[in-house]
């Protein structure tokens, strides 16, 4: 193997270096995959964690877990990433999210949709919301929809870590410095500096902008509630399959 370029970056320079790539592009790659989770389930700004926490936690865990094994491994990691099994993982994981969206629509009942048709539009979009929120309290789906519940965050990680596995000019000058440093340490904090300054502006712009978005939507278009989040899996699944297949670069 050649010797690699000494490339030496210090814990702020990376985390400058994930403001900028967090602050333009990544929120370009990020709006077609979270979009439409955001329109489907009509969450607000209140609710957004749900959706954030765990595609956010899944982001930071793929860049430390690429800073760690550069350090261990060098170059091998930039062959490693390049894979086609990066867009598999991306694509499924987006699949899943798609699916345990439809799941969790079909068995919320559907009352939720036609009922409300004929009342005060303020009550149209926070009963998907609580119906979501109150799933554990015994609402009428049961152990199925709690079982959609489980399936939403763990796809959602999976999609976060599949986006920061995905290489990038900035991600690559990361990786190269952490193969440089020979240190499984060095690179963890080389990577985890870079996906805290990465996710750290996307997190704000999809909570407080996207979020109010969907739920706007939502409650605007209460009459095509259902044919908006029909609309919304499907895109996903779009993505989801595209993505797997080579199709859509993320």
């Amino acid at each position: 193997m050649m010797p690699l370029e000494p490339v030496v970056l210090s814990f702020g320079a990376v985390l400058l270096l994930g403001l900028g790539f967090g602050s333009g592009p990544c929120n370009i790659a990020c709006l077609p995959y979270l979009g439409p989770v955001f329109v489907a389930t009509g969450s607000g700004p209140r609710n957004a964690w749900r959706i954030l926490l765990p595609f956010t936690a899944g982001r930071l865990t793929g860049y430390t877990l690429l800073g760690t094994g550069a350090g261990l491994l060098g170059l091998i990691v930039q062959e490693w990433i390049a894979a086609p099994w990066v867009r598999w993982l991306l694509g499924a994981a987006t699949v899943v999210v798609a699916l345990s969206l439809l799941w969790r629509r079909r068995h919320r009942g559907g009352g939720c949709v036609t009922d409300p048709a004929s009342a005060t539009p303020t009550r149209v979009a926070p009963p998907e919301i609580r119906m979501t929120n109150g799933v554990a309290t015994g609402a009428s789906p049961g152990a199925t929809s709690g079982q959609a519940q489980a399936l939403l965050p763990g796809g959602l990680f999976l999609m976060g870590a599949g986006m920061a596995l995905n290489p990038c000019a900035p991600l690559t000058t990361v990786i190269l410095a952490a193969a440089t440093s020979g240190s499984a340490s060095a690179g963890l904090l080389l990577g985890f500096g870079f996906g805290s300054g990465a996710v750290l502006v996307p997190t704000l712009v999809f909570a407080l902008g996207v979020a109010h978005f969907g739920q706007q939507l939502t409650q605007h278009m209460n009459r095509w509630g259902s044919a908006l989040e029909h609309a919304s899996v499907g895109l996903l699944l779009l993505m989801g399959m595209g993505t797997a297949l080579g199709w859509i670069a993320p």
